[in-house]
């Protein structure tokens, strides 16, 4: 496992912008943690020469006094304000690498992490982590400080006592370490379970008209509870982990004071010190016990903060960035070509791909249809590299896809699905989708997907919100709404997966309408369940279990009485 100054030495990075901040709250924390000292000093001198009729100017002791607290309280201030601003400095630094690993990184990153753990570890996990580390880096610096200094003043008045306290130190610092490893273990344990939990409330959020249909409500109850209550139990053994090491130092710290008082009242009586050395020292040494306190109660905040933040770091370390070759051709001719390319998703499930061959010629209108289950989504998946084939290769006009530079190759796809996403902002801001493009461009992909008059109508035009995924919209306008984005795109290669598959008949024409127009002169893979809007189709592939089972024309594929035609007559039986 890796020390403690292993797993802090792994924030530096996003500390580099914060340097001002940490070295001001350094050299606050530093000469806030000298002044400790001065307490016990005044109060010796205040005995040997107050009391007993020295020479201590009286105006002098409550202008030390003053001056001392206020010396403390500013740079206690300064030490505070420094660290807060570099840690949030350096969450902004954090959430900026998660979020774009989020869009660069790999596929399979965001198919093996849910919505919800990410939102914790992105929004709530790196603020609340770096929160902690800050106050609990604060009270590590200032408290190692204060005893230092605490210490080497006890040294200069009596060294032969000092060494007895320093005994103290290797004892706490065992304990320490025993225990802030359990505790890191069971907070990665509670991190997982809060993981489990959050991803039950967002199925539930998502699902929620399921749940009351099949009065499913006692069930994902007992889902939630049971999630909530292993939650529970781990956060209890976190306290335990963490509540066990203050009163544990304490107990060491009481057994080493009684030590030192014994033989320093020995040394009092036989005339080795003054009654101020004797007292400045014992206040010295119990001024140790509250630094002390505090360093043992910090380990299981820093442990805590340590371990949210540590997610979001191995996200980012971890995951691997996204891959692509250097061939940019510009705007392709739209030529696909599949050679012997063969898919599993695991290595002992049946192949989603099952060694298929074929060319799609540029500007051909090819339809995919078949069974649940055959490949279709599959194989139009490995286009934009969302997902890679097991063995052989995916070329686009002769160069094989992870060739492409991966920017360059996205270009040169436009896809309209099914299950359309949209953002929450404008009309205007869904079809440029961080392009820039003149609003007359807007209009005329608006006009094309049959779009630009309800658009024009709206309060704000072009400009109005359309709601969280489009929730102002009805289905068939963001199904336009989408048609219009990839309009827009002006790509090559056009992906339409069940495109019309949810929408009433008259929605459906309209929307077949402006595909139409978006077909012409680009290539077109289509997979359609509705076997009637791909019969002007170029060529249609049958797939079955992974495999091209037959092509050809919608006319010579029925005439052929194979999958397709039983496909076709038990839909229209239907």
């Amino acid at each position: 496992m890796p020390t403690l100054l292993q797993r802090l030495s792994r924030l530096l990075p996003y500390l580099h912008s914060s340097r001002a901040g940490l070295v001001g709250a350094g050299i606050a924390a530093a000469v806030g943690a000298v002044t400790e000292p001065a307490i016990p000093w005044l109060l010796g001198q205040l005995l040997d020469q107050g009391f007993a009729g020295g020479g201590l100017p009286l105006w002098l002791v409550p202008l030390a006094i003053i001056g001392l607290f206020a010396l403390r309280s500013a740079t206690g201030f300064v030490a505070q304000y420094g660290l807060a601003w570099a840690g949030n400095r350096a969450v902004l630094q954090l959430r900026k690498g998660m979020f774009q690993r989020l869009l660069d990184g790999a596929p399979a990153l965001l198919t093996q992490q849910t919505a919800s753990g990410m939102t914790n570890t992105l929004v709530y996990e790196a603020q609340s982590g770096v929160s902690i580390l800050s106050n609990s880096m604060l009270t590590l610096v200032r408290d190692t400080l204060v005893l230092a200094a605490l210490l080497v003043y006890l040294l200069t008045l009596n060294w032969q006592l000092t060494l007895i306290v320093g005994l103290l130190f290797p004892a706490v610092a065992l304990v320490m370490r025993a225990l802030g490893r359990r505790l890191h273990r069971v907070t990665v344990q509670g991190q997982q379970a809060t993981d489990e939990l959050a991803y039950v409330v967002e199925e539930n959020m998502l699902a929620w008209r399921i749940v009351r249909l099949h009065g499913a409500e006692a069930q994902q109850g007992g889902r939630f509870l049971e999630r909530a209550d292993r939650v529970r139990r781990l956060m209890l053994k976190a306290v335990v982990a963490g509540g066990t090491m203050t009163p544990v130092t304490q107990m060491l710290a009481a057994c080493a004071l009684s030590v030192v008082i014994v033989i320093a009242l020995w040394q009092s009586r036989s005339g080795g010190t003054s009654v101020g050395e004797f007292v400045a020292f014992v206040t010295a040494m119990l001024q140790l016990v509250a630094p002390a306190k505090h360093l043992s109660d910090v380990m299981a905040p820093l442990t805590r903060g340590l371990a949210a933040v540590e997610r979001g770091l191995d996200l980012i370390e971890q995951s691997p960035v996204e891959q692509g070759g250097t061939h940019d051709g510009g705007r392709a001719r739209g030529e696909i070509r599949f050679d012997a390319v063969s898919l599993r998703y695991r290595d002992d499930s049946p192949p989603a791909v099952d060694g298929l061959t074929l060319r799609v010629e540029a500007g051909e209108t090819v339809a995919l249809v078949g069974p649940s289950g055959a490949g279709k989504t599959t194989l139009v998946n490995l286009l934009p590299r969302f997902i890679e084939p097991t063995s052989g290769a995916v070329c686009l006009d002769g160069v094989p896809l992870r060739d492409w530079d991966i920017r360059a190759l996205r270009r040169q796809f436009a896809l309209v699905s099914q299950d359309v996403v949209l953002f929450n902002d404008s009309l205007a801001a869904n079809v440029t989708l961080g392009a820039e493009m003149p609003r007359e461009v807007v209009r005329d992909a608006l006009r094309s997907a049959n779009l630009l008059d309800f658009a024009e109508g709206l309060p704000q035009g072009l400009d109005t919100p359309i709601g969280h995924n489009g929730s102002q919209l009805s289905g068939g306008q963001r199904q336009r709404l989408a048609i219009a984005r990839a309009i827009a795109k002006d790509a090559p290669v056009l992906i339409l997966d069940e495109a019309t598959s949810a929408l009433d008949s008259e929605s459906e024409r309209a929307v077949q309408d402006a595909l139409e127009r978006l077909m012409q002169g680009r290539t077109t893979l289509v997979i359609a369940h509705r076997l009637s809007t791909i019969e002007h189709a170029d060529r249609v592939l049958a797939l079955e279990g992974g495999r091209l089972v037959e092509q050809g024309s919608h006319a010579k594929l029925l005439a052929a009485g194979g999958l397709y035609a039983r496909l076709h007559a038990m839909q229209f039986r239907t």
